[in-house]
């Protein structure tokens, strides 16, 4: 058993209201829900954890290593663009991660369109709206396999 983090980002507590034509109907406590069935499935845990300030991720992300974190979901929203500090978490996390996003980040607004965590994340998964993060946990299972525990 591999325990997965999923770490999101600010405003996705707002899921469900907050812009359904571009984030979906769905809630993060539905995405929850659905993602950690799928994991208990394939015989892992699921630690889901959301906050709008960066501080709380990047304590999260540092923490990682020390709770037997195999691998992280990041959905970190806006500071996709923004945050140099969640960067910096992670690659001193020492944590393979993927980063995901509901919405294709590559066809919206142009400073939508750079990430701080692309280059140093195993993969990227965006545009499947909720099914995002599905796509996301089954593509850790391989990794999670490959990946040395402590």
């Amino acid at each position: 058993m591999a325990i997965i983090s999923v770490i999101n980002g600010p405003n996705l507590n707002m899921l469900g209201t907050r812009e359904p034509g571009i984030y979906g109907a769905q809630t993060l406590a539905d995405i929850e829900k659905s993602l950690t069935q799928l994991a208990e499935q394939h015989g892992h845990e699921l630690r889901f954890f959301q906050s709008n300030a960066e501080h709380d991720l990047v304590n999260r992300v540092q923490q990682s290593k020390q709770h037997g974190v195999a691998i992280i979901l990041l959905n970190p929203a806006a500071f996709t663009h923004t945050s140099v500090a969640l960067r910096d978490a992670i690659l001193a996390s020492d944590t393979p991660f993927i980063e995901l996003h509901l919405s294709n980040v590559h066809a919206r607004e142009s400073f939508r369109q750079h990430s701080y965590f692309s280059d140093i994340a195993k993969g990227v998964i965006c545009g499947f709206g909720p099914k995002s993060y599905e796509l996301a946990l089954l593509a850790t299972l391989p990794l999670i396999e490959n990946t040395p525990r402590d």
